[in-house]
């Protein structure tokens, strides 16, 4: 079975098989499951828009399919067996309570034959934190970059030499066809999934889910991460017609006044049906689909600021930085600090090889 690897988005799902053993972790486990499951689904909710199934199919599989008691006493119901599922798209495998050095070939050896034969049938394997031990033992990381915890990092160097470990990395995309990817320390596996979801769907379906849940930066207020246009949906035909509008016409001239001539009201009748509807004014919601705007343009492109503002319909840039600065609680260029690296590199994960930092060590020995 051959894939490229960038997947066809064209497929309406992608099935992910999360393994479950007595060692994993039940929070990291089915944190992956919750990101996974959510995606397209709770940003599309926010919005106002039906219930929408995301993209992906995750479930927890394991050997025999049975209850297990996992790390910290957690009990964890599997949705099936490793046979019940023999081709997923994804594997991933996620933090293991194993210690260091632990020889773990015999003692897994169900769960790295079906990542082997997963592997041979195309899907992509993932690892987080110490998961990498059994991704390691697979034995398709010799000549590869990799990464862990960082407590496992130099006995995985000792056991595995043919592989680069780099535990000061978040993520590692590598091996043929850019079809291993791998997670570093602790809550690094959030960026993990950010990076299957730029990959299998689209970076902006990724940015949408890291907005939704504060993924990606841990310094920034969660107004940063809001979506200006969330909301219920709207039950008045006429406001929802002009809110269809100017969803695509809010960077023209006097938008308040050419949605007045598209209501066929009177002004003060539309401005407070158009408020006590949405919640906010005319002129508010002209504002907030402006920054969104805005800052979709601040994470995607280098624009300068004062472009940007043009572009989103306002020629008074220093306004927009006042009023962007108001709603958002960062600047314009902080915006694009922030979120702006965080979008290129998912774009780079989506686009495919994931270029290594220059004068970075490694543990382990070049193949």
């Amino acid at each position: 079975m051959n894939r490229s690897n960038v997947p066809d988005t064209r497929q309406r799902s992608f099935t992910v098989a999360l393994i479950g053993t007595p060692a994993a972790s039940a929070g990291t486990v089915y944190g992956f499951f919750d990101l996974l499951a959510s995606t397209r689904r709770d940003w599309t909710l926010m919005h106002g828009g039906h219930l929408v199934e995301s993209p992906f199919r995750p479930m927890v599989l394991s050997r025999d399919g049975q209850s297990l008691l996992v790390t910290n006493g957690v009990r964890m119901t599997p949705d099936g067996r490793f046979e019940d599922v023999p081709a997923p798209d994804i594997v991933c495998v996620t933090e293991l309570m194993e210690g260091p050095g632990t020889d773990v070939n015999e003692r897994y050896a169900p769960e790295l034959e079906y990542m082997r034969q997963a592997w041979r049938n195309g899907a992509t394997l993932c690892s987080s934190c110490s998961g990498a031990l059994l991704l390691a033992a697979t034995g398709l990381l010799d000549g590869c970059d990799g990464t862990s915890h960082w407590a496992y990092c130099d006995l995985l160097a000792r056991d595995y030499p043919r592989t680069r470990w780099f535990p000061e990395r978040t993520l590692v995309v590598t091996g043929k066809d850019q079809r291993i990817m791998m997670g570093g320390s602790g809550s690094a596996w959030t960026m993990l999934v950010l990076a299957i979801v730029a990959r299998f769907v689209s970076p902006e379906e990724s940015m949408k889910l890291a907005r939704g849940n504060l993924l990606g930066t841990s310094d920034v207020s969660s107004v940063a991460y809001a979506s200006l246009t969330r909301g219920g949906p709207i039950e008045d035909p006429l406001v929802a017609k002009c809110q269809v509008w100017a969803a695509s016409n809010y960077s023209v001239d006097s938008p308040v006044g050419r949605l007045v001539a598209l209501s066929g009201l009177p002004e003060r009748t539309f401005k407070r049906r158009f408020t006590e509807t949405t919640g906010m004014s005319p002129l508010e919601y002209v504002h907030t689909l402006r920054l969104e705007e805005a800052k979709q343009l601040l994470e995607s492109t280098d624009m300068p600021v004062e472009a940007v503002a043009t572009e989103v319909g306002y020629q008074d840039a220093s306004f927009f930085n006042r009023l962007f600065r108001r709603k958002v609680h960062l600047s314009p260029a902080q915006y694009r600090r922030k979120f702006g690296e965080l979008n290129q590199q998912l774009r780079r994960i989506a686009a495919g090889p994931v270029a290594l930092p220059a004068n970075v060590p490694a543990y382990g020995t070049r193949a």
